[in-house]
């Protein structure tokens, strides 16, 4: 492989390849206990006079010989704050993953692959984006670090022997918009003082400075004296992002130029006048995460400006349909070039992009601007798709496909919140987001490495943070509840039950934090910090918090509470301690006692949001149904007020996760499609992921993957596809079809694939259920159980 890439002229098809070779190298490599108990023989080292914190692009370089190949090269590799790593002028590794400074990612990589006999050159792009930097990457000071893995690659150690320079061609261009923005500015670069070719084999080097030295590699397992320094070394547990080349696919407006007919679909190069404004706005005609790339020559002096919208305003924060632009307006990250007149000249950006729309501006000055191409290299967490739904429904495969876009723009090193404003991993949102990890791609890795992280934001009196790695501390309280729940969703459908016990410590301190804001009934009075529950705008709401009563309490807070509490029960019944289980289930019937006794309107026959018994919610009375607080006699009624009482506040997309599993399990399960209209109007709106909330024609982004819950819902409900037993040892199969005469779908399990097929008929159902090995079930169906084995099972019931 390596001969047939030297051979390749273009970087299109380097990166059609670079996908498969990217994502596989920091995999297979075993860390040795030496790489992570002792101190590394690499320093972190730095330009020197440089300023730590600041914004900043820096070079490093390091020449060695070999005389003949050894059978490997391994290395270990980390950054502060981003790093891209180039030997012999092939991108070979990116990072760091994003995490904390207590759990530093490196990277471990077998180098040799693409070392070569004589000279070879390893050099390194890092940057710190320093106070504009995302909120998700936290920082001590910019540094790189590269540790030999044995004999042969300790030669290439980070110390004073490696060479450096700033490139001072670069500054910061910080985004205004007039909504929270957290995902890091824009780049200014002017092409006049750019460092070039400093990543070729023949650069020369020689005027660099010497690297200066910092101190020592040091993992966070080192045994011996226990002072940790700036960055204590783990190894990363996730592969590296997938890349893969993609064009944009339409022009739909330009002003001031003529572009050829096939660009920017394909490759073409077109010419702008000197002294010529001009404006070209570009479409993906769908939503994208990507490293754009500008190719260009001459127009020494020119202005480039590249906006990135993954929707245009009409005016802020209206965006109407997300098809149209004609009156619309760009708004939000952009950046900017300024020509140096040289042939081949070349712009990428250091940090994805997400967007739709692309405005490419250009003002030339006295000689044209060429400009010979203009694409992206699309970026995500590498889920692989194993789930499949069979059916002729359109309107299904279409809301299929969005969600699981979504669900790949809004996962990278960590999930995240969205792609373009804050790039942060919310407890709230990332808990649906891992279940359509598990039901869609059956790839646990991000999921771990979500719990993970959470579990290091715990805080010494218990509460864990809001989002996770984030530089500012946010603490919505009810997600540290949340929490607790996506950790007995990994028991159920994950399968790595001794990761899930090694959590139960952390979920005792959450629990016990909450049993000091607990009054003697169990309700929770006067909690701190941010009670968000679900963006609802109607009276009572506040920032997405219900307000409490006049007691200080609210049902929506005791209610989450009341469900982490089951989670927490069946965590420690199953893998834990049987008396914190006996104790968490007498915290439930208590609760359960009090928040009826407190909150259920005679009257209205539903729960209230509060004790006066004023303001009502479909999330408390979801919840009531989930919980158990509601009999099942109760639960059919609260359900058919739940879907027909306009005057309760309604659940946002995001909540329609809970809601939806409430109607479900109160018996009307059957009429699952017909819920789905927020899901249309987001299609219809022409959005081709799903928006943040369920004000889809004003809401702030186009992309949140909390709203993917359909993804997870054709498989559990419609399909009935659901965990019965830890690890998802057994599977319980219940089909809700409505009007669907006939479907079909498989999903990824632990051991495998489970498959399934129905045909309904007047009075019978025709079922072909495939598990499995080492898998068995049952399958429900109009109240009857069928026991099923591992392989295939056809059965006809009525």
């Amino acid at each position: 492989m390596r001969k047939h890439i030297n051979k390749m002229m273009g970087r299109k098809v380097f990166f059609c390849l670079f996908v498969v070779m990217l994502t596989g190298v920091s995999q297979a490599q075993e860390v040795s206990d030496k790489i992570l108990q002792k101190n590394w023989r690499a320093r972190w080292i730095t330009v020197p006079e440089s300023n730590p914190n600041g914004y900043g692009i820096y070079y490093f370089r390091k020449s060695f010989e070999l005389s003949e190949l050894p059978e490997s090269f391994p290395v270990h590799v980390s950054a502060d704050n981003r790093y891209k790593l180039y030997v012999n002028e092939k991108l070979v590794s990116m990072g760091p993953a994003r995490g904390d400074l207590l759990h530093w990612n490196f990277e471990t990589i077998d180098l040799i692959p693409y070392l070569q006999k004589g000279n070879n050159i390893i050099a390194v792009q890092v940057w710190n984006e320093g106070e504009d930097r995302p909120l998700a990457n936290i920082s001590a000071q910019t540094a790189f670090v590269i540790n030999g893995g044995n004999s042969e690659a300790i030669k290439v150690k980070s110390d004073k022997s490696w060479k450096c320079i700033f490139d001072d061609a670069y500054s910061p261009i910080p985004v205004k918009m007039n909504t929270a923005f957290f995902a890091g500015p824009g780049e200014f670069v002017d092409m006049h003082k750019t460092v070039n070719g400093w990543n070729k084999l023949s650069f020369d080097d020689s005027t660099w400075a010497a690297a200066e030295e910092l101190s020592n590699g040091m993992p966070k397992n080192k045994i011996g004296y226990g002072r940790p320094n700036s960055w204590m070394l783990v190894p990363s547990s996730l592969p590296q992002m997938e890349l893969s080349y993609q064009r944009l696919k339409a022009v739909r407006k330009s002003e001031g130029v003529k572009v050829p007919a096939v660009f920017p679909k394909e490759k073409a190069q077109f010419t702008i006048p000197a002294n010529t404004q001009c404006s070209i706005i570009l479409d993906q005609e769908e939503l994208t995460n990507a490293y754009l790339t500008l190719n260009f020559s001459k127009g020494n002096n020119s202005a480039v400006s590249i906006d990135y919208a993954e929707s245009l305003f009409t005016k802020y924060p209206h965006k109407g349909n997300r098809n149209e632009i004609e009156g619309k307006m760009f708004l939000g990250k952009k950046d900017s070039i300024i020509s140096n007149g040289a042939d081949g000249q070349e712009f990428t950006t250091l940090a994805f992009r997400t967007y739709r729309y692309i405005q490419l501006k250009v003002q030339t000055q006295d000689e044209p601007l060429i400009i010979n191409d203009i694409y992206g290299t699309y970026t995500a967490y590498p889920f692989q798709l194993k789930a499949k739904l069979d059916t002729d429904n359109k309107e299904l495969k279409q809301i299929f496909d969005i969600g699981w876009r979504t669900a790949r723009l809004c996962a990278y090193e960590t999930y995240m919140d969205c792609p373009y404003y804050e790039l942060l991993q919310y407890i709230g949102d990332t808990r649906i987001q891992a279940m359509v990890s598990l039901y869609n791609s059956g790839d646990d890795r991000l999921v771990k490495n979500f719990i993970n992280q959470i579990d290091y934001s715990r805080q010494p009196e218990g509460i864990t943070m809001s989002r996770y790695p984030s530089s500012m501390p946010q603490y919505i309280t009810p997600f540290s509840l949340w929490y607790i729940g996506s950790v007995y969703d990994y028991m159920m459908y994950g399968s790595d039950l001794d990761f899930v016990k090694g959590k139960l410590s952390g979920i005792r301190q959450i629990l016990e934090y909450f049993e000091q804001f607990q009054q003697e009934d169990g309700r929770v009075k006067d909690l701190p910090w941010w009670n968000f529950t679900d963006w609802v705008n109607v009276k009572g709401w506040s920032l997405g918090a219900r307000k409490a009563g006049k007691d200080g309490c609210s049902a929506l807070i005791d209610l989450q509470l009341l469900m982490a509490y089951q989670a927490a029960a069946d965590l420690e019944k199953e893998l834990g301690l049987k008396e914190l289980a006996t104790i968490y289930t007498q915290k439930v019937d208590q609760l359960k006692e009090s928040i009826k006794e407190q909150y259920w309107d005679e009257t209205k026959q539903l729960y209230a949001d509060e004790s006066r018994k004023k303001l009502f919610s479909q999330h408390a009375n979801a919840m009531a149904i989930l919980t158990g607080v509601a009999t099942k006699e109760e639960s059919v009624h609260l359900g058919k007020q739940l879907l027909t009482d306009s005057t309760l506040a309604p659940a946002s997309i995001y909540f329609k996760y809970y809601l939806h599993q409430a109607l479900t399990k109160a018996g009307y399960g059957d009429q699952y499609t017909e819920w789905l209209d927020i899901w249309r109007e987001n299609i219809k709106l022409g959005l081709t992921t799903w928006a943040e909330d369920s004000g889809v024609e004003r809401a702030r982004s186009d992309c949140h993957a909390w709203g993917a819950s359909p993804n997870i819902e054709f498989f559990r409900t419609i399909l009935g596809i659901d965990s019965d037993a830890p690890g998802f040892s057994k599977v319980k199969i219940e089909p809700h079809l409505g009007d669907i005469k006939e479907i079909g779908g498989e999903m990824p399990h632990p051991n495998g694939i489970i498959k399934v097929h129905y045909s309904k008929g007047r009075d019978k159902l025709k079922t072909v259920i495939s598990l499995p090995e080492n898998t068995t079930g049952r399958l429900i169906w109009h109240g009857k159980e069928y026991n099923l084995k591992e392989g295939e099972n056809s059965l006809v019931v009525k």
